[in-house]
């Protein structure tokens, strides 16, 4: 496999244009930067975000050691584009990828399920994996990909990444014992057998039976794999600066999840069987599922915040999580019963507050006071001007964020960083949050709706009939954010 052109050709002329945030420090000295992603963890499924069913002690506990951000976004209330914006620093008014987009080598739509893989970022595009590459950090991606296919321009190993293990497709992803998983290019085996991520029990099946659900399980749970890789990277990195993103699948459906975590949550809520009519696979007890796939990722969660402190890494490493996008609503999931977003409208791919906005907690001592609350509007875009910062990076021209360590630290909010505009744009819908004011137009034929967050949180008072100047202010800052893409459309 070809190395990517390690941001020559196309930074070069750039870098004398960007701005280091600080004399560049001894490499050795430079802060880790683990990140860490949930899929499709809605805002208020955390007890740190006042989830009363579902138990996640080792996330709460980070975040009473470092930062939580109450007002903190995704960059898209889909995979695919979260990512994007994640990794490259652009919102979807300027990203290459605003969709999830599956295609293959050839550029078609895929037609066969067997193959795999989402429309690749760009040789072009520059990603976080490549800024801290080229600072000379150990870099690694465990967990799922969704921006392309081995070998091609999006693959992983080509975006900044020494080390990928993991799905490099979405699609894959949908079921935790699938046959393979990716390493480096070479399809790595698993101890489980082929099925179909989405199916329904049978007619005539006893939904009572576990016997029923058998075949909707396996040997090798991908989730265990991810942390057992992350884990063991770490151990083999910790001499030298390192980035670990790790994006995780849980509790992304479908529902699945080791009986041992199933155990936990025994009896704990009434259940009606989930037969498969929504999508995905049945479950016996989709609640306890849901919930028991949550606690088990805050476990690992857990184990990789005490592999820091045992090698001594702890004070030296920015520690964060979050979520891709709001939480689903299909395959089993009961929204309402977890009341997983906290009373926000809306759930994935939708843009309404539940479906973009998400738990972020950031923790890396003696920086990050314990206890801090930042309570203004961030996105996914910050994360990259933020980890240049933190480890004195080059920081590319024309990224859509701003650096959220000053806030981080404990200071006051940068008023730049608390008045701007963050962007959003998904199938034809667009929104715009400044300040507490929130402009969105939900779909491609909607008229521009009005919300005050502050007092109205749910979005459910539109105030644009009684503000027609505010609104048509704001529609004109949300135009400008707008570049236009063949690929992804707005075709108002």
């Amino acid at each position: 496999m070809h190395a990517k052109t390690p941001l020559a050709g196309l930074l070069i002329g750039a870098l004398a244009a960007c701005i280091a945030p600080e004399p560049t420090p001894d490499p050795a000295k430079r802060p880790n930067v683990v990140l860490i992603m949930a899929d499709d963890l809605g805002w208020a499924e955390l007890g740190s975000y006042g989830q009363q069913k579902i138990r996640t002690p080792r996330l709460d506990a980070l975040a009473a050691e470092g930062a939580r951000l109450t007002d903190f976004y995704t960059g898209s209330p889909v995979c695919a584009p979260a990512r994007c914006t994640l990794l490259t620093g652009l919102h979807t008014g300027h990203a290459y990828i605003r969709d999830n987009d599956e295609m293959n080598e050839r550029g078609d739509v895929w037609n066969d399920p067997t193959l795999e893989g989402q429309r690749p970022l760009r040789e072009s595009d520059v990603t976080l994996g490549e800024l801290f590459q080229q600072a000379g950090y150990a870099t690694a991606c465990i967990g799922k990909w969704g921006l392309g296919w081995t070998g091609s321009e999006g693959d992983p190993n080509l975006q900044g990444f020494d080390h990928f293990f993991g799905y490099l497709c979405q699609r894959i992803a949908h079921n935790f014992y699938p046959t393979h998983l990716w390493r480096n290019g070479v399809k790595v085996p698993l101890d489980n057998s082929a099925f179909r991520a989405n199916q329904k029990l049978p007619e005539g099946a006893d939904a009572s039976d576990p016997a029923a659900y058998a075949s909707f399980s396996g040997k090798d749970y991908s989730h265990d794999l991810l942390t057992e890789e992350a884990l063991g990277w770490i151990r083999e990195h910790r001499e030298q600066p390192f980035f670990l993103y790790l994006p995780y699948t849980i509790p992304h459906l479908a529902l699945q999840v080791p009986q041992d975590s199933l155990d936990e949550y025994a009896e704990a809520f009434e259940e009606t069987p989930y037969r498969g009519g929504n999508g995905y696979l049945p479950h016996r007890t989709p609640r306890a599922a849901y919930a028991a796939m949550i606690s088990r990722m805050d476990r690992d969660v857990g184990r990789i915040a005490d592999l820091l402190a045992e090698l001594g890494l702890k004070e030296d490493t920015l520690l964060i999580f979050t979520s891709d996008n709001g939480a689903s609503w299909v395959g089993g999931v009961d929204l309402e019963f977890f009341d997983s977003h906290g009373g926000l409208r809306g759930r994935k791919a939708q843009l309404w507050e539940g479906g973009i906005r998400v738990p972020m907690i950031a923790r890396w001592p003696g920086v990050i006071p314990a206890g801090t609350i930042i309570d203004f509007p961030a996105s996914f875009p910050d994360f990259l001007p933020t980890f240049c910062e933190a480890a004195s990076l080059w920081v590319p021209p024309g990224s859509d964020g701003v650096s959220l360590l000053p806030s981080l630290r404990g200071n006051a909010a940068d008023p730049a960083a608390a008045g701007r505009a963050l962007y959003w744009e998904f199938q034809g819908g667009q929104a715009l949050r400044v300040g507490d004011w929130k402009l969105i137009r939900p779909g491609r034929e909607g008229e521009y709706q009005l919300y005050f967050l502050a007092k109205d949180p749910g979005e459910s008072k539109d105030l644009a009939p009684e503000m027609p100047a505010f609104v048509a202010a704001l529609a004109a800052r949300l135009d400008a954010e707008h570049a236009d893409s063949e690929l992804f459309p707005l075709r108002r």
